[in-house]
């Protein structure tokens, strides 16, 4: 099953040519969920041939422009395309405020259900669930309220081994053991337990996002082991002393973080407009944490 991030946006507040405001697409399965929408979101959505009608659920991190600013166009457009589906807003206090308030003024009627999950942004739990994915709020320190989200994949079955089934099996027997069930002995053969004639199932995978916010360690046993992490990367080590005023980090917080946290792999983004060139900061980080890579525009990593 698919399990893949396409990042669409990886500056921050400041525009730098080439470079897009916060946005990501993860794809779980044919289930498209957006993370951030900066602004011009749905253009790079069109570029990258991402369908706004397949978006499942949409979270946003907090309410600085560049994280955000895209949304109610991305909204509109889904509107006068003819959604009727329900869609999932989850994000920070105020933002079902903003929304309602935009709608009002330009008299917009949408077509289709929102559904919104107001974040306690200063908690870890649970906030959006469906059949493939469980979601978790994740405590970012910014300078206003500000989440990251930990997407966990639920455990998925595992494969029918050919070698280990019994002959004579009917097509309605194997689509059941396919699905986990056992079969119940009959008449005409002994009862098959799926555990018997199935492999190991493949471990869930996991996808931490993790968006404005000061250098924080504790947040590493909340993400443990995570497959992907995605860091905000603003400045290099030598402007601490700069992220700490604006509450970001630096590149190499980050790589020290996801060191500490035994995550499989990090991603760096929300690059400062002050580097014109970002290999320093993958430098920086690599020295900490090698298996580390840039959040470019167009990047996609299947998990």
């Amino acid at each position: 099953m698919t399990f893949e991030l396409k990042i669409l946006g990886s500056a921050s507040a400041t525009p730098v040519q080439a470079r897009h405001p916060t946005a990501q697409v993860l794809t779980v399965s044919t289930n498209n969920y957006l993370i951030d929408c900066g602004e011009g979101t749905q253009w790079r959505m069109l570029e990258h041939r991402i369908r706004p009608h397949h978006l499942r659920a949409i979270f946003i991190s907090h309410l600085h422009g560049d994280h955000y600013f895209g949304l109610f166009g991305l909204l509109s457009t889904m509107h006068l395309q003819g959604r009727t589906q329900p869609l999932h807003i989850i994000g920070p206090p105020g933002l079902n405020e903003v929304l309602t308030t935009q709608a009002r003024v330009s008299d917009m009627h949408m077509g289709f259900t929102v559904d919104f999950t107001a974040v306690d942004t200063e908690a870890h739990a649970v906030v959006y669930e469906d059949a493939h994915l469980t979601v978790s709020s994740l405590p970012m320190r910014h300078r206003i309220p500000c989440a990251g989200y930990l997407f966990a994949e639920k455990p998925r079955r595992a494969k029918l081994l050919k070698e280990k089934l019994p002959p004579g099996l009917r097509p309605e027997q194997l689509a059941r053991l396919a699905q986990g069930e056992d079969l119940p002995a009959d008449d005409q053969q002994p009862g098959v337990r799926h555990a018997d004639v199935a492999g190991q199932p493949p471990a869930p995978r996991r996808y931490a996002f993790f968006s404005d916010t000061l250098y924080t360690p504790a947040l590493a046993d909340l993400i443990r082991g995570v497959d992907l992490l995605y860091h905000e990367a603003t400045f290099l080590e030598e402007l601490k002393e700069r992220a700490a005023q604006t509450h970001h980090s630096t590149a190499r917080q980050a790589a020290q973080l996801a060191h500490d946290a035994g995550v499989k792999q990090l991603l760096l983004g929300h690059f400062s407009s002050r580097y014109k060139a970002l290999e320093p900061l993958l430098v920086e980080a690599r020295a900490v944490f090698p298996t580390t890579e840039l959040a470019l525009e167009g990047l996609s990593v299947s998990l």
